[in-house]
């Protein structure tokens, strides 16, 4: 995979005004795999200069035009599926079959929903004396995170597209590649100059001088909840517009009635996926006490057989941490954990039979903890690993107390005997979104956060209107 020499500023590929550079590994060898610009705040400066002179003319492009550049963009990522998903399963450890369908997958999916959502909706209403439009807030600054490059970095500049705004993105230094491969789609597509401008860089220089730049209107960050306080409190002094999808400790409530084969499965797929590095993951799993035995010797068999290795290998379930920072973290969370709670797989020991040249990867065991007290640090801290803390409850009232007593709100899950039995205690939960029966993802549904976990909605309708501004033309009479 070839280094980065390059930051993309104002439609066109310019050397950093800095002459440092940011090492990318390669999560399953901890070996290098490129190279790309540390970013300086002058190259800030500039990308912000290049969206500003830009969003004059790009918002008063037509929306057929703006569903034109966003669909072109989701085709050249379909072109290049197979680039982009080992570049992804390299920098941040997801299985490659993952890879395909969720990393690139996700970011096709969104770039297209948005143009279908553009489509639908419209831009203009008569309200009484009144016609109220919608415009596009201005120039954007996207700050993206290491776990989903590609479908974040979409999520964020897919409506900026699609609301007539212009977007500076800084992809996270663990894995920003896709970040430079969406520039060059948009540049092909047509894209004009400066609506689309990328900087890599450091969060403390690069990202905090975008989130505090008086000429960006809306700063849309994902990361974790010290992040985003961090970003709030920099954006706050040119009162600006914030969009923050945070960390999350997501419950998945297994009702007495459910069917156990099917409720555990569907526990273990939304804990792991992507080696347990998802914000929504659900990594508590809440059952009721007296099935505690049944469930735990479905988890044993589940989670105990599934395969950690290579992320390029198709067999494999489990890949590594994305980094030696986030390997280390997962272990610390999991050498804490507390005398009465039981480590029914996994644990923090080292990944045994692993091949030679991966053993400097940053792998961690699937791990399951059981017989968990909610107050405890593994039930309450977001692990960010492939780590499921098992809770135990009596009767579904204290099942729905346990689960809405956390800091975080973002995701969660019900299995119960029917659907009607589970949306009944969906609705209870205090959390941005709550898969039923194992419902799937929806790209068309707002996504976003309570509490800690943060504010505003991502995709869909409700994502696109977090990139405008509502103006009211207040109308004579006779116009009316």
């Amino acid at each position: 995979m070839n280094d980065r020499h390059e930051l993309y500023i104002g439609g066109k590929w310019v050397p950093s005004s800095g002459d440092g550079t940011i090492d990318v590994l390669e999560a399953a060898t901890g070996q290098l795999l490129a190279r790309v610009p540390a970013g300086t705040e002058s190259d800030v400066d500039d990308a912000v200069a290049a969206a500003r002179s830009a969003f004059g003319g790009w918002s008063r492009s037509t929306i057929a035009e703006r569903v034109t550049v966003l669909r072109q963009i989701a085709d050249g990522l379909v072109e290049r599926e197979t680039e982009l998903a080992e570049m992804m399963a390299r920098e941040v450890g997801t299985p490659i079959a993952r890879s395909r369908t969720v990393q690139v997958g996700l970011g096709v999916t969104i770039f297209r929903s948005m143009a279908d959502t553009l489509e639908s909706i419209s831009l203009e209403e008569r309200r009484g004396t009144s016609l109220i439009i919608k415009v596009g807030i201005g120039v954007v600054g996207a700050i993206t995170p290491w776990n989903y490059p590609l479908y974040q970095l979409a999520a964020k500049v897919a409506p900026a597209i699609a609301a007539g705004c212009t977007t500076v993105v800084k992809p996270s230094s663990v894995a920003p590649l896709a970040a430079f491969v969406v520039a060059e789609i948009a540049h092909s597509a047509g894209l004009p100059p400066g609506v689309l401008n990328v900087v890599t860089g450091s969060g403390g220089q690069v990202g905090e001088r975008l989130a505090g730049h008086p000429d960006v209107d809306l700063v849309s960050l994902t990361g974790s909840t010290s992040a985003g306080a961090r970003v709030g409190q920099v954006a706050a002094a040119g009162i600006k517009k914030v969009t923050l999808e945070l960390g999350g400790k997501s419950a998945f409530i297994v009702a007495p009635d459910a069917d156990l084969d099917a409720a555990v499965t569907a526990a273990v797929r939304g804990c792991y996926v992507n080696n347990g590095q998802t914000c929504t993951a659900t990594t508590r799993l809440l059952v009721p006490a007296d099935r505690i035995d049944e469930v735990e010797k479905k988890l044993v068999d589940l989670v105990g057989s599934q395969t950690v290795g290579d992320p390029l290998d198709e067999s494999v379930d489990i890949g590594p941490m994305a980094s030696r920072e986030q390997q280390q973290s997962v272990l610390k969370h999991l050498a804490e954990v507390p005398e009465g709670a039981v480590f029914l797989v996994g644990g923090p020991g080292d990944v045994q039979g692993l091949d030679a040249d991966l053993r400097s990867g940053f792998f961690v065991r699937p791990t399951v903890v059981s017989r968990v007290d909610n107050k405890s640090a593994i039930a309450r801290e977001e692990v960010f690993g492939p780590v499921l803390a098992v809770i135990t409850y009596d009767g579904i009232d204290d099942a729905v107390a346990i689960a809405n007593d956390s800091d975080y709100g973002l995701s969660g899950a019900v299995f119960a005997g029917d659907d009607d039995a589970a949306i009944a205690i969906a609705r209870r939960l205090r959390t941005g979104q709550v898969s039923v029966n194992g419902g799937r993802f929806n790209a068309a549904a707002p996504f976003g956060g309570f509490k800690k976990s943060g504010i505003g909605r991502e995709l869909g309708p409700d994502g696109l209107d977090e990139y405008f501004e509502s103006v009211s033309l207040q109308l004579p009479a006779k116009a009316t």
